[in-house]
């Protein structure tokens, strides 16, 4: 058997990419992880009794909070990593993971979450929402960034994608193919339970999120919105909605699962790479309000599991608010839907391409 290694970019909490780290860990449960910075009580010791090397970054004793700041170091650290003992290396990454350094003849798979959205597809963006002042230092920073992402796709060896558009991106960014496994949802955790007349968000709360779409459809639908999550936009989005939203930061698992089950619909504003927030609602048996973009088509059947409505489309959004209480929607049909993207059926695709692509699948 090859020795196997595991590279995910950061663990500092536990959303949705870490979830699919978990469940891809799972699959190999002898092999050592890497990553950049771990924190343990912020992973919900999920990995506990594995072993985990960090880069030396982790001495930098920075979090969720401050991570952001040692982008510039971020490659270099990567490249540091130490892979040279390993035969196999399966990496997941919506940032750097995917430009380790291996060793000759070692096979490199890469589970991609997404290009490294700040210098590629939200690049502009980024940039706009950057003081005046900075911006020219971050675009030369994005700029070095872009040109090592790029030279480091040229070395792994396959791609797996977590959905359509993100095969496309790959395809766009770094002119390589990929196949597409869906990312698992824990199904088995949520449960339906009599809706409530509240709407939920649960996201990272940052501006490419567009949180603000959902909270300006709620206000304009007089509706009451939640939304979970944290982030360096929460402050100023709880300034200006603080009288028709409630922001209730992280939540535990428990408490999540309660709010998923209780909500009148599940809010997702942004164009999703896939999405898991709008499968856990589903999971719990409440229809999706999304983007029609992005992973929600397809994880969301309009008219049966849920609305798509236009991305960005404020009014959309709210005429689809003020019409979730006409219903129509079947929580079991609803939860039947979902569970085709449960931990398990994850675990056996991503096995079995991670199989075909080594040449070690069974006769």
């Amino acid at each position: 058997m090859p020795s196997t290694a595991l590279v995910h970019d950061y663990l500092l909490v536990m959303r949705g990419a870490e979830r699919t780290f978990a469940a891809m860990a799972s699959c190999w449960p002898a092999a050592p992880i890497y990553t950049l910075l771990f924190d343990p009580e912020g992973t919900a010791n999920r990995f506990a009794g594995r072993t985990v090397h960090t880069s030396y970054l982790q001495r930098s004793g920075l979090g969720q909070a401050g991570f952001r700041l040692l982008l510039p170091l971020f490659p270099g650290a990567t490249e540091r990593l130490a892979l040279d003992e390993h035969d196999l290396v399966i990496s997941s990454t919506s940032a750097f993971s995917h430009g380790v350094r291996t060793r000759p003849g070692a096979v490199h798979i890469s589970y991609c979450h997404s290009p490294f959205r700040y210098a590629w597809h939200e690049c502009a963006r980024t940039l706009a929402q950057t003081s005046t002042y900075l911006r020219p230092v971050l675009r030369r920073v994005l700029d070095r960034v872009r040109d090592w992402d790029l030279e480091a796709s040229q070395r792994v060896t396959h791609y797996i994608a977590n959905s359509q558009i993100t095969k496309e991106r790959i395809m766009e960014y770094y002119g390589r193919d990929s196949r597409i496994v869906h990312p698992p949802v824990e199904i088995e955790r949520f449960h339906a339970g009599e809706p409530e007349d509240f709407f939920l968000v649960v996201s990272e709360v940052v501006w490419h999120k567009r949180i603000e779409i959902a909270l300006e459809a709620a206000r304009a639908a007089g509706r009451r919105i939640v939304v979970v999550g944290s982030g360096p936009d929460r402050e100023t989005l709880q300034e200006r909605y603080g009288g028709t939203a409630q922001f209730l930061g992280r939540v535990t698992d428990s408490d999540l699962v309660d709010l998923y089950s209780r909500a009148r619909a599940v809010v997702v504003p942004n164009v999703e790479e896939f999405g898991i927030a709008a499968v856990e609602g589903q999971a719990a048996g409440r229809p999706v309000i999304a983007a029609d973009a992005g992973g929600a088509r397809e994880t969301v059947l309009h008219g049966e599991t849920g609305v798509l409505v236009e991305p960005g489309n404020v009014d959309a959004f709210a005429q689809a608010m003020r019409d979730a209480d006409g219903g129509g929607f079947s929580p079991g049909r609803i939860r039947e839907h979902a569970s085709q993207f449960s931990a398990d059926a994850f675990r056996r695709r991503l096995s079995g391409e991670v199989a075909r692509l080594t040449g070690t699948e069974g006769p």
